[in-house]
C-alpha cells in the first residue's frame, strides 16, 4: 500500500452532511456508456451498496471506479420493502479503498448527487 492512500482530504465543516441517514442496503444501477465510446448504447448494470443517503445524494460502495460527471440511474430503496424508486445521479467524486487492489478491479467510495 502507497504511503499517499490513506491521505484523504476531510472537510471539518458538517453544513452538506447533517442531513445525512445511514442505508446500508444493496441497490442496484445502470451505466450508459458515454457516446464517444465504441460500445454506444450500452448499458451495464451492476450491484453496489449504499451506506448513506440524504435528499442531496448518497454515498456507495462499488467494484468499478465510474468517470467522473457520468450520470447513473440507481435504484434507491424505499421504505416499502417491495418498492425502488428509479433515480438519476451523477458522480462527483471516487476514492479507491486503500487496502483494495492496485490495479484492475477493486472496491471505490463514490459520491453521489441526485439530479432533479
Amino acid at each position: 500500500m502507497a504511503a499517499g492512500d490513506w491521505d484523504w482530504t476531510i472537510q471539518d465543516n458538517n453544513r452538506d452532511h447533517s442531513e445525512r441517514v445511514a442505508l446500508l442496503r444493496p441497490i442496484s444501477y445502470e451505466i450508459t456508456a458515454p457516446l464517444n465510446v465504441s460500445h454506444e448504447g450500452l448499458v451495464l448494470q451492476g450491484k453496489a451498496l449504499s451506506l448513506n443517503i440524504s435528499s442531496g445524494g448518497m454515498l456507495v460502495l462499488m467494484d468499478r471506479e465510474p468517470l467522473l460527471d457520468q450520470v447513473l440511474k440507481v435504484y434507491v430503496p424505499t421504505p416499502i420493502t417491495q418498492a425502488e424508486t428509479p433515480t438519476l445521479a451523477e458522480v462527483r467524486w471516487t476514492r479507491r479503498m486503500p487496502f483494495s487492489k492496485s490495479t484492475g478491479n477493486g472496491a471505490f467510495f463514490v459520491g453521489l448527487k441526485f439530479i432533479f
